[in-house]
């Protein structure tokens, strides 16, 4: 499996979105346009390409590279996500005592379904996400808790921060989350989000995606990755999904389109399956940059 690096916008988007009023005025189109001094696409474009050309040949050389490329120039802001201070050692045990807990008792079944969590029907492309958490052997992680959270169908989260020109769905928040079951699985009913504008560069877009958080058996086990889907165009164009240098891992971002998922007159379906740790862990974000 493998992770995808945060943007701007999605920075603490779960756990301290504001919403913002249907009726507040945003940023005219023309005000959010980059400035001139910013990179085109074809200079952002050419700059991944040349640094997965440098990575394979040097991992060619029998050197050891890391999946994820930190610094990674053309993901402009990168660097500023790195932590500035030392890490501080905390006692797990004192985190557990006084960390929220959550069981299936916690979690209410409507909290899966991101459609029904308003009086009216969200816009957008209903989908069904099903999927299984596993571990490196293919054994199903059951009892854990799965968060997502996403943009909505015209590519704007409910955040303070998004001044993305799309308009807000009043029926849509973006968020929910389940607790697995016996055998590992977990199942959303939410909308098929929409690309986005980030300001990295000149027309910079980033690919539709859908964040995921697992939590382990403690807090202190958060892992947050993200999932995409089919035939985006945007994939090869988008820096932060190109951090991670082998093309089997970004791979393993992409959900499946599953047609025995679709649910008859009513949604159409992917899965997604999350491997958390071995070789073939899906790639999570790393600790402290969400």
């Amino acid at each position: 499996m493998t992770t995808l690096q945060p943007d701007e916008q999605d920075t603490d988007t779960f756990s301290s979105s504001v919403i913002i009023e249907p009726s507040q005025t945003v940023a005219a189109p023309e005000s959010l346009l980059a400035s001139a001094d910013m990179p085109p696409q074809s200079q952002i474009t050419q700059e991944i390409i040349d640094l997965h050309t440098a990575a394979n040949d040097r991992e060619a050389a029998g050197e050891t590279v890391p999946s994820t490329l930190y610094d990674f120039p053309p993901y402009r802001s990168s660097i500023l996500r790195h932590p500035t201070k030392n890490p501080r050692l905390v006692d797990p045990e004192s985190i557990e005592l006084w960390s929220p807990a959550y069981g299936q008792r916690d979690v209410a079944a409507i909290e899966a379904d991101l459609t029904l969590q308003h009086t009216g029907e969200p816009q957008g492309e209903r989908i069904t996400v099903e999927g299984r958490l596993l571990d490196s052997w293919g054994r199903p992680l059951r009892n854990q808790l799965v968060e997502i959270w996403q943009a909505n169908a015209a590519g704007r989260y409910i955040h303070q921060r998004d001044q993305h020109p799309a308009p807000l769905d009043p029926n849509f928040t973006g968020a929910g989350r389940i607790v697995t079951n016996d055998d590992g699985e977990y199942k959303f009913t939410t909308i098929k989000p929409g690309p986005y504008p980030w300001k990295n560069h000149i027309n910079a877009w980033r690919p539709a995606h859908i964040h995921f958080s697992l939590f382990g058996s403690g807090f202190t086990q958060r892992i947050v990755t993200q999932m995409y889907f089919p035939g985006d165009p945007l994939f090869a164009l988008d820096p932060i999904y190109n951090t991670i240098r082998r093309q089997s891992d970004r791979e393993a971002l992409i959900a499946a389109y599953d047609h025995d998922l679709t649910v008859p007159e009513f949604s159409m379906g992917y899965r997604w399956d999350i491997v958390v740790d071995g070789p073939d862990a899906t790639w999570f974000e790393p600790e402290g940059e969400h």
